[in-house]
């Protein structure tokens, strides 16, 4: 190794994982103005390493090698932060759905109105998408110590099973444990050759609904002017990321008042924008 570095981190495809899932599906095809999917997952997904999306990747000594948990430790006992994959959740919703709204001509109400009515009240359109899961895992540093690689400061080892989730404290902070101070008494440093405890936390999931109110007028031949109005992130729900590129990492080196502060968010905040598109 070059006498100027300190570590070098190898890359090899001793990786493996499981994943196992009940999916369920209810699918409306088009028809009397109305369409939709509604797709619901049971899963559990298991690996030795792994990162996801929410997480980034941090770039340590010119090598993009992920966060937390994402390194193995220790190269003789691959398994040892075997755990649930950083991308697990145990329950996951989706939902699409597109509605033409029930008034103009040819509709339930207003059905024989004038064609002069009908170009504002007719042809509305509303669709949607909506996303929501259970929690993602979290895993807490150890901080600036190295108990078993240099250069790699590894997880904290979790002794006592612990609550996590999502916990406004007094002071306004939002954090990943009802007591942060109790909760960060229930890790410590591993011994020597030791890999911590990968993933045994829980924090926030992901929600989110988008939607779209839209209009068509026929103009001439194929041509036609549409009108849209969407809206991301409907309900201006807030999303707390436990772990991410940006993110304050949780780490035993924070104050105990502050232990697991969440810093970051999995989802951003409402935006809508209008548009007019003339086809041709």
């Amino acid at each position: 190794m070059n006498s100027q570095a300190i570590s070098a981190y190898g890359w090899s495809s001793v990786g493996n994982s499981n994943y196992h899932a009940l999916q369920a599906s209810l699918r409306k095809q088009f028809g009397s103005g109305l369409q939709f999917d509604l797709n619901y997952t049971y899963s559990k997904s298991i690996d030795i390493t792994s990162t996801a999306s929410r997480v980034g990747f941090a770039l340590v000594g010119y090598q993009n090698i992920g966060l937390l948990g994402s390194r193995l430790e220790n190269a003789f006992k691959l398994n040892a932060l075997r755990a649930v994959s950083d991308f697990d959740t145990t329950h996951q919703l989706n939902a699409n759905w597109i509605a033409e709204l029930p008034f103009g001509r040819g509709k339930p109400f207003a059905g024989k109105v004038s064609p002069l009515v009908n170009a504002f009240i007719g042809s509305w359109q509303f669709s949607g998408l909506a996303r929501w899961t259970t929690g993602f895992p979290a895993s807490i540093d150890v901080g600036q110590n190295w108990p078993t690689d240099w250069q790699y400061t590894g997880l904290a080892q979790l002794s006592v099973p612990t609550k996590s989730g999502v916990f406004r404290q007094t002071n306004g902070s939002v954090t990943l444990f009802a007591d942060p101070a109790s909760a960060q008494a229930n890790f410590s440093i591993p011994l020597p050759g030791g890999s911590g405890s990968r993933n045994v936390l829980r924090a926030d999931g992901y929600a989110g609904l988008d939607m779209t109110l839209s209009k068509r007028w026929r103009t001439f031949e194929s041509q036609s002017l549409q009108f849209r109005w969407e809206v991301f992130n409907v309900l201006n729900l807030a999303r707390f990321n436990a772990q991410g590129v940006g993110s304050a990492v949780t780490s035993l080196l924070q104050p105990p008042d502050a232990f697991g502060t969440y810093s970051g968010l999995l989802t951003q905040p409402r935006v809508m924008q209008f548009a007019l598109r003339y086809e041709f």
